[in-house]
């Protein structure tokens, strides 16, 4: 899903006009993109406003980027139903998660309506790093943790080396920049364990925090991508 577009095409489409109009009002300097004039075909971006003289063809559009508790028992895929489900917990409904958490699973889950980061946030290329606080049904060894880090095959694919921290005896931290379908819960019942509790705490450097289960808020897109 991409939002990007050249400033050319933009105008042959938004004012129904042929590429050599819209070459005309760029060489004439009448395209006024956030106060400056712009003679190039650049890429816009729909936070820019744009205007022919003093009209407005394009109002800059405000994102919404929301950090969202997501309590157990709320499937995250993305059909409608899901769209209809969340709708009655938040207060807007233009929204669609980046990324999944099953339904037997809770924690921060990223709601927006802008598509443009979620290529960002979920491709391995990226290295957005997912924390996660899991629970077992036993207590387990240094063996497990080391094996958990090392990569366990599920799916018949071996996955790639990731940070594993215990807490106690059956709990233990675990980050990843892996999306792949229920990952954690796989892993552990590779080795001989189930997850009794699995809840994702960090994204990028936005955290969880005390967000309550069901509550949200909202934050900026540089909480997540910025570095360290």
């Amino acid at each position: 899903m991409s939002f990007r577009n050249k400033l050319q095409h933009f105008l042959v489409q938004k004012l129904q006009i042929s590429n050599r109009e819209a070459q005309n009002l760029l060489f004439e300097g009448k395209v006024i993109i956030d106060g400056l004039i712009t003679s190039a075909n650049v890429t816009i971006e729909p936070e820019q406003e744009i205007r022919i003289e003093n009209k407005v063809i394009q109002a800059p559009k405000n994102f919404k980027y929301v950090a969202f508790h997501k309590p157990r028992g709320i499937e995250t895929t993305l059909n409608q139903a899901i769209v209809d489900n969340l709708s009655q917990i938040l207060p807007f409904e233009d929204v669609f998660n980046v990324g999944r958490l099953d339904k037997a699973s809770e924690g921060l889950l990223i709601l927006t309506d802008d598509g443009r980061i979620y290529d960002k946030i979920l491709r391995n290329e990226h290295k957005i790093e997912k924390e996660y606080l899991v629970k077992l049904d036993k207590p387990f060894d240094d063996s497990f943790i080391e094996k958990m880090s090392s990569g366990v095959e599920i799916m018949g694919k071996m996955t790639l080396p990731c940070q594993v921290v215990a807490v106690d005896e059956r709990c233990f931290k675990i980050v990843l920049i892996q999306g792949l379908n229920r990952q954690i819960r796989r892993m552990c019942y590779k080795l001989g364990y189930e997850v009794t509790l699995l809840k994702r705490v960090r994204i990028g450097n936005l955290h969880l925090g005390d967000l309550k289960s069901g509550d949200w808020r909202f934050f900026e897109l540089e909480e997540v991508l910025k570095s360290e």
